[in-house]
């Protein structure tokens, strides 16, 4: 069976996590990047075709998807285009920066007939994979509340050696760049929020970045589960914890550590959690860690849907219900 060939929007650090991926899985057909040094790089690296712009990218038709990998303000616009040329569309994280884009491109890829993947990797997480099999099993009863703490460190060097984090425009804010994976997990766990309360505050960047760097927020859900979310990027330093806390009736469990890679307290009714399977390391960027690095198991379900017939692991509903969450809490904040 032929290779699934991939092209990248996008050649910054995520990009060079997929085009490795791509090319031990698949085929990284081209690559393309508004800035020339980045695409040159990386396309001779893997030695395949660059581009610096996207419209003439899109007409090298030796693809069959394109993976968006641009900053998050491009993300709704690239991939309707990648769509309406034809291809599959795998983007990154977050979906889009508003629930209203998210639809436009699930509603193109319908049109089109053609899968939108969204990366949501920390699903894949064996801590956060053993307790989700837990609630749905049933073995947590009636669930109380969830607790997310995301404890972060993003310096002054972070934002100002990019040309777009930090801005409303192309970033969109804290809860989507850094935490939207977070977000996306108390959606997958419990379900739909129905009300959201945040205080928001910029304490450590306010000449760096154009929104908050800690934020207080609490949830209910529209199962009447309550939840609350503490971030910041002000943790000291280095990542400190990203970590969440499910309350049930017939149990209590924890996933932490600095990227909810370990499974740090269980107190269950019937049979506890046993040993995990291993995980990967996080995502490494230089001065900096990322959430973990499972973009293998993102490519590989991608591969088994469009040669297996296979299952969707994320589809453009669930990246388009983690933003109308994100927005509900920037909304409560901004009144």
């Amino acid at each position: 069976m032929d290779k699934i060939r991939i092209g990248l929007i996008g050649c910054g650090r995520i990009a060079q996590r997929h085009a490795g991926h791509i090319s031990k899985l698949g085929k990284l057909a081209a690559v393309c990047d508004v800035n020339v040094e980045k695409a040159t790089k990386l396309g001779e690296e893997y030695e395949v075709p660059f581009f610096t712009d996207v419209e003439t990218f899109l007409r090298f038709k030796d693809m069959d998807v394109v993976a968006v990998c641009s900053p998050n303000g491009l993300h709704a616009e690239h991939s309707i285009n990648s769509l309406n040329a034809g291809f599959h569309v795998l983007c990154e994280k977050p979906m889009a920066l508003s629930s209203a884009d998210c639809e436009e491109m699930i509603k193109t890829a319908e049109k089109c007939n053609k899968r939108l993947f969204i990366v949501k990797q920390n699903r894949f997480n064996p801590a956060i994979e053993a307790v989700k099999e837990k609630i749905d099993q049933g073995a947590l009863g009636k669930l109380y509340s969830i607790q997310l703490n995301c404890f972060w460190n993003r310096n002054f060097d972070y934002y100002e050696k990019s040309d777009w984090k930090g801005t409303k425009m192309l970033d969109g804010g804290t809860l989507f760049t850094q935490f939207s994976h977070f977000i996306d997990l108390l959606y997958w766990m419990i379900g739909d929020v129905d009300e959201a309360s945040a205080i928001l505050q910029n304490f450590a960047h306010k000449d760096v970045i154009e929104f908050e760097d800690t934020g207080v927020v609490s949830l209910k859900f529209k199962n009447g589960v309550l939840g609350t979310v503490n971030y910041t990027v002000n943790a000291f330093a280095k990542n400190m914890e990203g970590s969440i806390t499910v309350f049930g009736e017939k149990g209590t469990v924890k996933v932490g550590g600095q990227y909810l890679n370990k499974l740090e307290y269980q107190s269950l009714e019937g049979e506890e959690i046993g040993e995990l399977r291993a995980g990967n390391p996080a995502n490494e960027y230089g001065e900096y860690q990322g959430s973990m690095s499972n973009h293998d198991r993102v490519y590989e379900n991608l591969i088994d849907v469009l040669q297996n017939g296979g299952s969707i692991a994320t589809n453009g509903l669930e990246g388009l219900k983690t933003v109308e969450i994100i927005e509900k809490i920037y909304k409560s904040a901004n009144g």
